[in-house]
């Protein structure tokens, strides 16, 4: 029996002023999260991934990422982190902490995760893929 399950532990912005690009020319947006990820046996006895992902967001976005379900697609878990903005590139960013806690009978399978940060319209996106443990 698959117990599949996730919690986000956190989705903060970390910043008090918007962090601001010097030189927005080669800058591709939207920016890829930064993420680790960590495994290890739950309270409960399951096995668990803990994602950490650090997210660029333009800074005139306030509401918080929207963090989708993580989908389990062969030894890879992806993960989407949504927002909803213009596809310019931005001058200024506020970054995000978003921590979430995986957990699944099938979290032992998992060799590498892939985080999103997509904008949902126009629908763009970057990924990151890092592998479990490293």
């Amino acid at each position: 029996m698959d117990l599949t399950r996730y919690k986000v532990i956190q989705n903060t912005k970390i910043n008090s002023k918007p962090f601001v690009f010097k030189d927005t020319k080669h800058l591709q947006h939207p920016l890829p999260p930064l993420a680790s990820v960590e495994n290890f046996i739950s309270p409960g006895g399951l096995p668990t991934l803990k994602v950490r992902v650090t997210l660029y967001i333009n800074s005139e976005f306030v509401q918080k990422p929207i963090v989708s379900v993580p989908t389990l697609k062969d030894s890879a878990l992806e993960i989407y982190f949504d927002y909803d903005y213009t596809e310019d590139t931005p001058e200024t960013c506020d970054v995000w902490y978003v921590e979430i806690d995986y957990y699944s009978t099938d979290a032992t399978q998992v060799k590498d995760v892939i985080t999103y940060l997509r904008n949902v319209d126009p629908e763009t996106s970057r990924g990151t893929r890092t592998g479990v443990g490293e």
